[in-house]
């Protein structure tokens, strides 16, 4: 629930463009290998107390994925919704 305030929240304030959250959930979707793989870099992290929302988490996507920082935490949280709820 956290991270869904958080991205409404991030949806609402951000200036700078945003790629489309539609495109970024549907790469999601096509792409679970992807999405598995940063879900298990999300369980490392964790493992390691960092949660998945931690900055290190954020510049991991960011990296993996080119995406601008608040485009990656727009990913994490879609892929944390539907392959891994369970990460922190």
């Amino acid at each position: 629930m956290k991270n869904f305030f958080l991205f409404l929240f991030l949806s609402l304030i951000s200036i700078n463009p945003v790629l489309s959250q539609s495109n970024l959930l549907e790469s999601v979707k096509k792409n679970p290998e992807n999405a598995i793989k940063i879900c298990n870099k999300f369980k490392e992290l964790n493992s390691k107390g960092v949660s998945a929302s931690s900055d290190k988490a954020i510049e991991f996507v960011s990296k993996k994925n080119k995406l601008s920082p608040i485009n990656a935490e727009i990913l994490s949280i879609y892929v944390i919704g539907l392959h891994c709820p369970q990460v922190i």
